[in-house]
């Protein structure tokens, strides 16, 4: 669920003005983000972030690109982010996430170039973009912040950048992160870049490709609403039982060895998070289900098989307890367009 979190008018005007250049209909994006015109003539105005947000996914349909139009004729392709994300998912660490995600936009004719570098205790992401962008400062920014918010989804805690560098003045047009670094902020530096522990680089990946699905639905919100490393005890349930067994599920004795905890306090632990193991369990295998749904080359009798029911009429009982529709009404209604 999206904060009512506000956006100042002139970071949506700039967003306008880059997206007219991509050929965006400015009315027609305000229509479809329900922003009414009169408050662009407000300096003072707000609007809320689930608009802002509106407006972007407005944004990138209509000029095809994941960029807004703040590239200058350099587009990234909706569902760019998307395959990326699908590129490092299963990565190891953070590190090798971090360099595959780079190598994967440097396949691109971007005027924008990102790296990881290391040096003793300090890693850090930098960013190098061409002179040449009216929007540079915007796109540097955001690049920055949007990659400290995936890296911690990546590994399911709010990592910290110890330090944010700007090569450009303190006065150029602010972006819709800057302010929100909770790091110190330097300008007139030589190189655009976020400094952060090195360490973080060896920290595994507790996402995999269920929870990318999930992920995807929604992820330019909850990017920007911060709402990506909840990861509490449900979600390590999930992923040990993810990442180490597959579709099949462990004993309860042997996911509390995992966590190195006694089942009384497992269980009890659970129960103050109104949950159980069972319930996760449940939720699992429903959204592995939903998961495999969206494979068109798939039959639902398949489907069950892989969900461990020896007959489809248990895999279909169970799914409509689950969601409260049947398999192929499920698939129809979110996957055949």
């Amino acid at each position: 669920m999206i904060n009512r979190k506000t956006i100042a008018i002139d970071r949506v005007i700039r967003v306008l003005q880059a997206a007219a250049r991509g050929g965006a209909s400015i009315p027609q994006l305000l229509e479809a983000a329900d922003i009414p015109r009169r408050v662009l003539d407000d300096p003072a105005a707000r609007i809320e972030q689930a608009a802002f947000i509106r407006l972007m996914m407005e944004v990138m349909r209509q000029t095809q690109d994941e960029f807004l139009g703040f590239g200058q004729g350099r587009k990234s392709k909706p569902g760019t982010f998307s395959m990326m994300a699908h590129a490092v998912i299963n990565c190891p660490t953070l590190g090798h996430a971090i360099e595959r995600g780079t190598r994967f936009y440097d396949l691109f004719d971007l005027d924008v170039r990102v790296s990881l570098e290391q040096q003793g205790e300090h890693a850090w992401l930098q960013v190098d973009a061409s002179p040449r962008l009216d929007f540079r400062e915007v796109i540097v920014d955001a690049w920055l912040f949007l990659s400290l918010r995936f890296m911690s989804w990546l590994v399911g805690k709010g990592l910290q950048a110890q330090r944010v560098e700007f090569d450009f003045s303190r006065h150029a047009p602010e972006g819709e992160f800057r302010s929100t670094f909770t790091a110190p902020v330097e300008f007139d530096q030589p190189h655009n870049r976020m400094v952060f522990a090195a360490e973080c680089l060896e920290l595994p990946l507790v996402q995999n490709q269920l929870s990318l699905s999930r992920f995807l639905r929604d992820s330019l919100a909850q990017l920007m609403d911060d709402n990506v490393h909840n990861v509490g005890l449900p979600a390590q349930i999930r992923t040990i039982i993810s990442n180490e067994y597959g579709n099949s599920f462990p004993d309860f004795s042997e996911i509390c060895e995992k966590l190195n905890m006694t089942p009384q306090t497992l269980r009890r632990r659970l129960k103050d998070g109104n949950t159980s193991y069972q319930e996760i369990k449940d939720s699992i295998r429903k959204d592995a289900s939903v998961y495999y749904l969206s494979k068109a080359e798939l039959s639902i009798d398949e489907i069950a098989l892989l969900m461990g029911f020896s007959e489809a009429s248990s895999f279909h009982r169970a799914f409509k307890k689950w969601t409260g529709k049947t398999p192929s009404v499920y698939r129809r209604e979110h996957f055949e367009h």
